[in-house]
């Protein structure tokens, strides 16, 4: 079974990706906070995590670097940060694309 990791404190987001993801033949594993998403990234070994940067107990950033740390896993920041700046920065961590929320 192939993991996708679906980072995001919003349900309404999680439960929409978690359907697409299911659609395309992922099983979707969902975290609302940046503690849960490291710890279930290393329980479930993902193929993809979809990472949003505002969440409660760790931010995005944080999860992002610790991630980076042992894997070279795709990550796409799914998030409301829309900015440049934000944009440029989740590069230089390692992002492989940034998305940002309507």
């Amino acid at each position: 079974m192939s993991y996708i990791l679906i980072a995001d404190d919003n349900p309404d987001i999680t439960s929409i990706l978690s359907l697409y993801a299911e659609k395309e033949g992922f099983q979707p594993v969902v975290a609302s906070d940046g503690e849960e998403a490291v710890r279930l990234f290393n329980q479930y070994n993902p193929v993809v995590v979809l990472l949003d940067v505002m969440m409660p107990k760790l931010d995005g950033w944080s999860v992002l670097r610790q991630i980076r740390q042992e894997s070279k896993i795709p990550i796409v920041m799914l998030t409301a940060r829309g900015e440049e700046q934000d944009e440029l920065f989740g590069f230089e961590l390692g992002v492989d694309e940034y998305i940002a929320k309507p």
